[in-house]
């Protein structure tokens, strides 16, 4: 698995268009994100099959109700600790136009990540043949389709090479690999900000306090609790254990491969960025519905 290699949505034609179309409306985003543009490169076929067994999960009652406890699960925790920066575009350092542009990219970070917290648990449950839909909620929720929420829509995201960041974040640059636990490069988020330096240090600088906390700890814990309970909930099993890779024609090398992907997005870095994705919107106003009317 090179994680090097992706399939941009400008170089993708025929059904592989028409599947990153698909990903972007189940996942009510303007993008479609590395992990699945990684395996469009590396695994198409993989790709395709595991998006069919897992689409389904994505349209449900029960899935929204996930996403808004998600994000409410890991804002309680922190705003129960302390009081949380709320910024403007004076108190970032930008001008009013490039605090909307920013705020519209978290917007829709915010809308993806507890849809890839849960898939990346559903993924890494599946490949290492542990149980996924092993106790199906049996409320009108689990079924019912996926209800209209109000909130706005968010912007493309656009992101700073990690060669291109700047100079002057450097020292923010290895605090915040420090505490994200990177050896090198930056996640999605901090790329993004990093467009906007003088926001990304000022974020920093009031929010890696957060983040270093036994709250934020606990927020972490709780919001991967969520999607684990969601997967367990579900009221079908994808089709995507060994057994079944095998069944479609997957060899045991590509299986292993996409064990260490899932594993690498399960249990890596990933585990604090996510979370900390909800805490930078909620600095700029960029939440979705914490509640599910």
């Amino acid at each position: 698995m090179d994680a090097s290699k992706q399939v941009y949505e400008s170089a993708a034609t025929g059904w592989q268009r028409g599947l990153y179309d698909d990903i972007k409306t189940t996942f009510r985003a303007p993008v479609v994100n590395w992990f699945f543009r990684t395996l469009m490169a590396n695994q198409p076929t993989f790709l395709r099959y595991a998006w069919g067994q897992l689409k389904p999960a994505f349209e449900t009652r029960a899935f929204a109700r996930y996403e808004v406890e998600y994000r409410d699960t890991v804002l309680t925790v922190l705003e129960e600790d302390r009081t949380l920066p709320h910024y403007d575009p004076t108190t970032a350092g930008i001008s009013p136009a490039e605090f909307r542009e920013a705020r519209g990219q978290l917007v829709t970070l915010d809308t993806v990540i507890p849809r890839l917290a849960f898939l990346f648990e559903t993924l890494d449950r599946a490949l290492s043949d542990e149980p996924v839909g092993e106790s199906p909620a049996e409320d009108w929720e689990a079924t019912a389709p996926f209800p209209e929420m109000n909130r706005e829509s968010g912007r493309s995201v656009t992101m700073t090479p990690f060669e291109d960041v700047p100079d002057s974040l450097a020292e923010t640059v290895a605090s915040i690999q420090d505490v994200h636990g990177f050896d090198s490069g930056l996640p999605t988020i901090y790329r993004s900000l990093a467009q906007w330096p003088s926001l990304l240090e000022t974020m920093w600088d009031d929010l890696e306090p957060v983040l270093e906390s036994t709250a934020f700890e606990a927020a972490c814990v709780s919001s991967w609790s969520n999607a684990a309970e969601q997967a367990s909930a579900l009221a079908y099993t994808p089709r995507l254990s060994p057994a079944d890779l095998r069944d479609v024609g997957m060899t045991d090398e590509d299986i292993e491969g996409l064990q260490g992907l899932a594993e690498q997005f399960r249990h890596g870095p990933v585990e604090t960025v996510l979370p900390a994705v909800t805490l930078y919107a909620a600095t700029l106003g960029a939440t979705g519905p914490r509640r599910l009317g």
